[in-house]
């Protein structure tokens, strides 16, 4: 199972205080383990303050927006998936049209539609040891599907959760919150 740019969707039941409400991007999935951003939580930093720190101004697309708290995992280091790839100092592939990058070059550039059309920047990130995410998809904790470059940078961040259940077919509010028994 490679789930490699697809959502994790936080079942309603979720009682990880970080994850529950969530929808994680997955940038890597193998037999190493899982690594992703929340893509619907914010952090009390906005995008203003990241170009300001960076001593360039604020592109036109990306003022006022906030950015995400990816996770749990480094969250004093800042972490941008976009589109397109492009060449940076430190990328991860995700697939043919989307990667992360981790090194501050990209930040000069983003906004720049040729280099960083679109763009998610987290603080943090969330990561799984080997096996432990197939652990929480067999626990039920997860919903799986795969990303939507729509939900995964156009819609505001508030939409997201409930878009992702969408693509399932589903609300979240239709999901039982615990298991019956006859």
């Amino acid at each position: 199972m490679n789930l490699t740019d697809h959502f994790l969707i936080a079942m309603p039941n979720m009682e990880d205080p970080f994850f529950s409400g969530s929808v994680v991007y997955l940038c890597e999935h193998n037999d190493e383990g899982a690594l992703g951003i929340v893509i619907n939580k914010p952090s009390p930093v906005t995008m203003d303050l990241v170009f300001e720190a960076a001593g360039a101004e604020t592109p036109e697309q990306f003022k006022g927006e906030w950015v995400m708290m990816g996770g749990p995992v480094q969250i004093d280091r800042g972490f941008v998936v976009h589109t397109p790839p492009g060449n940076w100092q430190s990328s991860l592939l995700v697939n043919d049209e989307i990667a992360m990058t981790t090194s501050r070059d990209i930040i000069e550039q983003l906004g720049k539609a040729e280099d960083a059309e679109k763009a998610i920047v987290s603080i943090g990130y969330s990561n799984w040891g080997a096996g432990q995410l197939e652990a929480e998809l067999a626990d039920n904790s997860w919903l799986t599907v795969p990303a939507d470059q729509h939900i995964l940078f156009e819609l505001p961040y508030e939409s997201r959760y409930a878009a992702a259940f969408a693509k399932l077919g589903v609300s979240p509010a239709t999901l039982m919150k615990g298991a019956g028994h006859a």
